[in-house]
């Protein structure tokens, strides 16, 4: 890690508490570096010094870390899974859930999951907090307001019955999938984690993370859940080894707590 790039990451850390070396170098430096070049800087000391007194710069810097590309009901299969066998393992013995959305970019994932828990349980009776590091991303969230691409997996019914066509290929979501999730800004690295939840979904995250810091966020979570609580993981984040964290494999890329 040269000077410039070196210095960069320890004042951001102390700007921000995130701490960049967590996360993969090689990745993160080149999208860093291709923003800062973008923006016509040529240093990463002359781009931290601007960024200082300017919250645009700023919040584009942390768009670009956290890599927000999100849709409902991504990866549909696994969806179906979740509904069809994670809830009715969950459901056993309870009327209400906690779940946590962890990462949740622009809100894809949460209201995802409001959709599919109302169909078996009441709103009252359903808890989702969604987090992220980007405060940008947890406004736009809360707004609620997507464009048609973003509904193309989405299922023709929960489109009708959840979604209002604002115009301009934008659709707003109901304030009944709306009032079941708390947005809150969050760092995975730093932050305290939720507590008591049957269900943690973090997906197409942690690939962005070096092993270390998957570890430590594999021990975390596993501690946030209850006992036979589900961890659900994206598509090219399967566990090899989940006893070391006291998981065990429910289904691909769906794990159990077991301690």
């Amino acid at each position: 890690m040269n000077d410039d790039y070196g210095n960069f990451v320890e004042q951001f850390k102390r700007k921000t508490g995130i701490d960049l070396l967590l996360y993969k170098e090689a990745q993160m430096k080149r999208r860093l570096t291709s923003l800062r070049d973008k923006r016509g800087y040529t240093s990463f000391s002359s781009y931290f010094e601007d960024f200082q007194d300017n919250s645009t710069l700023f919040y584009e810097l942390l768009d670009r870390m956290t890599i927000n590309v999100s849709e409902f009901y991504r990866n549909r299969k696994r969806w179906e899974i979740l509904e069809k066998k994670v809830l009715t393992h969950l459901l056993k013995g309870q009327t209400r859930l906690k779940v946590w959305s962890a990462a949740c970019s622009t809100g894809e994932e949460p209201y995802t999951l409001a959709m599919i828990l109302q169909k078996h349980l009441p709103a009252r009776q359903i808890e989702i907090v969604a987090t992220d590091i980007d405060r940008n991303v947890l406004k736009r969230a809360e707004m609620g307001v997507y464009t048609d691409s973003a509904l193309k997996e989405l299922p023709a019914e929960m489109k009708k019955k959840h979604f209002t066509y604002e115009g301009n290929q934008m659709y707003k979501i109901s304030d009944n999938i709306k009032k079941c999730v708390t947005f809150k800004q969050h760092n995975l690295l730093a932050d305290q984690y939720e507590k008591n939840c049957d269900l943690i979904v973090c997906r197409n995250v942690l690939i962005y993370f070096t092993e270390p810091a998957k570890k430590y966020v594999y021990h975390r979570f596993n501690e946030s859940l209850k006992r036979e609580g589900v961890f659900f993981v994206g598509s090219t984040e399967q566990i090899f080894s989940p006893d070391q964290y006291n998981f065990e494999y429910f289904d691909t890329f769906f794990y159990k707590k077991v301690i």
